[in-house]
Order: structure tokens, then C-alpha cells, then sequence
């Protein structure tokens, strides 16, 4: 069960890193060995006159990532939303009638005894 585990972790990490460096890839490819890439990759191989040298694929691929990344949806608008109401507010707080009443049930039970004789162990 825990060699699933980490093969599934370890083919989800190679999916988002393929993913997140696709582009990157595809640049480095182009860059290192443009002769094989062109001949891998170029479109126009059978119209040497317009020399795009495999940048038709390039421009594809770039474009196709700049399409996946869609603005975000504004799904609040922020106009609308009252983040605080200014209104003076006026209270008008009734007289509680205080009837002081002696706590009758409060008992003290402490007393203090002073003993004068001293304890003392017993000798052996």
C-alpha cells in the first residue's frame, strides 16, 4: 500500500512539473539542437521561402500556455459591498432601581485557638 502511495506522489509531481516547464522545454530543445528540432517540429518544411525555422511551433506552444492562463472571474464586485455603516447611533439606557440587601447566607467559620502547650516527640 506504501509503494502506491509513492508512486502515485511521485507521477503527480512529474505531471506538474512537465506541465509548469512544457515551455521551458520546448525552448531548451530549440535552442540546444535547432537542426533536429526543425526537422521534428517546423510546419512549413515544404515552404523554404518564408525561413520560420521552427518558430511556427515555437508561437504555438507559447500560445497555447498564454491561453490556459485565463484572468480570473470577478465574482464579487466590490462597488456594491458596505463595508461599514456611519450612522450616529443614540442609546437611551433605563435607571436600574438598586436594592442593596446584606448577603445574609456568607457564614465565617474561621476561628483561631491559641494553645500554649508545644508538641514534642516522643523520646526513645
Amino acid at each position: 500500500m506504501k509503494n502506491w502511495k509513492i508512486i502515485f506522489a511521485i507521477t503527480l509531481s512529474a505531471l506538474v512539473l512537465y506541465n509548469t516547464l512544457r515551455v521551458s522545454i520546448v525552448y531548451a530543445y530549440f535552442n540546444l539542437d535547432t537542426k533536429g528540432f526543425i526537422e521534428a517540429f517546423c510546419e512549413n518544411k515544404d515552404k523554404p521561402e518564408l525561413a520560420c525555422n521552427g518558430k511556427c511551433h515555437l508561437k504555438k506552444i507559447t500560445n497555447s500556455s498564454n491561453n490556459n492562463e485565463n484572468p480570473p472571474i470577478q465574482l464579487i464586485d466590490l462597488k456594491d459591498i458596505l463595508l461599514y455603516n456611519n450612522v450616529p447611533l443614540s442609546y437611551t439606557f433605563n435607571k436600574i432601581k438598586d436594592f442593596k440587601k446584606p448577603y445574609s447566607s456568607y457564614l465565617n467559620l474561621y476561628t483561631y485557638h491559641i494553645t500554649n502547650n508545644c508538641f514534642h516527640p516522643p523520646k526513645g
